[in-house]
């Protein structure tokens, strides 16, 4: 569709530079500025090709018809270009940033947690080896919560570093456990979810249910995940619960953060007894 409008603003072009072959009429200028805004927007959301063919198309006519064209269309389009470039260059640049401040922390908390938990569980082992046998058991399941906290952490590291869980788990498996656990889930797949926000998409499906559990166990959770051509749309409503579960939640603002440094937005609401979670991700290198 971009592809045409760029076709129509070529076209429009063309037909303004006949009626500027004597003179130039003021609302052909006026034209030409809304065609100048309209193709600088278009070679924001473009990518190279077929556009330069367009011009060289319309542009072939004669000198004033290769200027409108030029002036109108295709400068302004290269200028969306640049400032499209420049914007893609600083995201990456953001998140080249946070990469490396996950990495750090990553560091830091192996170095120092992963050390001393790792000290505790043989620790443990070797307490469970010395005493009595009336305490042998508490010290072994000292040992294997220390053991288990170092598995925790070795994922916690992978995810700071790499920003995934070294497991992927499918949306209907998430589903499937949380049922599995007791929570009623209506849930509903249209489209099928690309793999460059499969990750964002799974991590808003996985706290929309860890939220249903905490603060309304009993209410039916309706989830949904919708894909278009340019976006997937995860909407998740349960009933708000008679109180608030316990949490502080950072959950749903670490969520925010997440689908915000995807280039999404994420909408918490609470009314007439309901909580209602939209999570909007556009897909990556549309164009």
């Amino acid at each position: 569709m971009r592809i045409v409008a760029l076709a129509a603003c070529v076209a429009a072009a063309v037909t303004v530079s006949f009626f500027m072959r004597e003179n130039v009429p003021p609302w052909t200028v006026a034209v030409c500025v809304v065609l100048f805004v309209a193709a600088f927007l278009l070679g924001r959301r473009m990518g190279p090709g077929w556009p330069v063919i367009l011009f060289a198309a319309g542009g072939l006519l004669d000198l004033v018809t290769f200027v409108v064209v030029g002036l109108a269309v295709a400068l302004p389009w290269v200028l969306g270009r640049v400032a499209h470039q420049q914007a893609a260059l600083a995201a990456a640049s953001v998140e080249a940033a946070h990469l490396r401040e996950r990495t750090r922390i990553a560091h830091e908390v192996h170095d120092t947690l992963g050390h001393e938990l790792s000290l505790l569980a043989l620790q443990a082992g070797a307490l469970e080896m010395t005493l009595p046998a009336e305490h042998q058991a508490a010290a072994a399941q000292l040992r294997v919560t220390a053991a288990g906290a170092t598995e925790r952490l070795a994922d916690l590291v992978f995810l700071l570093r790499d920003g995934d869980p070294p497991s992927v788990v499918e949306l209907q498996d998430l589903v499937d456990r949380a049922v599995s656990a007791g929570l009623r889930v209506e849930f509903t797949v249209d489209g099928p979810v690309p793999s460059t926000v499969e990750p964002t998409v799974r991590r808003v499906v996985q706290e929309a249910l860890t939220n249903a559990a905490k603060h309304a166990p009993k209410s039916v959770v309706v989830l949904k995940v919708t894909t278009d051509e340019a976006t997937t749309v995860v909407e998740a409503t349960n009933e708000a619960g008679l109180r608030r579960g316990p949490g502080s939640r950072l959950g749903l603002i670490a969520l925010r953060e997440r689908v915000r440094l995807a280039g999404g937005t994420l909408r918490v609401s609470r009314g007439d007894g309901r909580f209602e979670l939209v999570a909007v991700v556009p897909h990556a290198g549309e164009s």
